[in-house]
């Protein structure tokens, strides 16, 4: 069934109404309402790049794949546009200023306080994170000025602590009991 802006079946939604306009400031505003959880992808190339994600899904069990958004006029998608693999880090509450970091543009997200190291394929892996996973990048569509990248799993370890960190309202929360 198809529902119009304004029948009884869609109470509250009118045409003339500008909250109801589509468009890329209502898209942030519904997701800031969207708790996701928070990742950090890496990549290696001439060095490593890696940025904040919570747009990271589950895509299918067989073969493990995943995939993830990335803006191409980030800093990393030079090199993510050509990495064969990538680093898939599910980062714990306790690294909100990791993510940070992380999501931060200009900021030195390899520096001396990131702990990390070179993980299989050279890719480089966070230290502390609740789970990691290797990634073998498969295909990476065009979704307007985004690419989302589909990835299967080659390597990994989910044996981190603690509990995970989420992004809400634009803010970096742990979960409360």
């Amino acid at each position: 069934m198809t529902v119009s802006p304004g029948s009884p079946a869609s109470p509250g939604l009118d045409a003339a109404d500008p909250a109801a306009s589509a468009g890329p400031e209502l898209l942030r505003s519904v997701f800031r309402r969207h708790a996701a959880g928070v990742a950090v992808i890496t990549a290696q190339g001439a060095r490593p790049v890696g940025f904040t994600a919570t747009s990271l899904t589950s895509v299918a069990a067989t073969p493990p794949l995943v995939s993830f958004g990335v803006g191409t006029g980030s800093s990393s998608w030079p090199v993510l546009a050509e990495a064969e693999h990538v680093g898939v880090h599910i980062l714990g509450e306790h690294q909100r200023e990791l993510a940070a970091t992380f999501a931060r543009s200009g900021a030195d997200r390899f520096g001396a306080a990131t702990g990390w190291r070179p993980g299989p394929h050279g890719v480089p892996l966070l230290e502390g994170v609740l789970a990691w996973m290797v990634c073998r990048v498969v295909a990476r569509v065009p979704a307007g000025d985004h690419r989302l990248v589909l990835a299967e799993a080659v390597a990994g370890d989910p044996a981190g602590t603690g509990r995970p960190l989420l992004y809400h309202q634009g803010r970096f929360n742990g979960l409360r009991d």
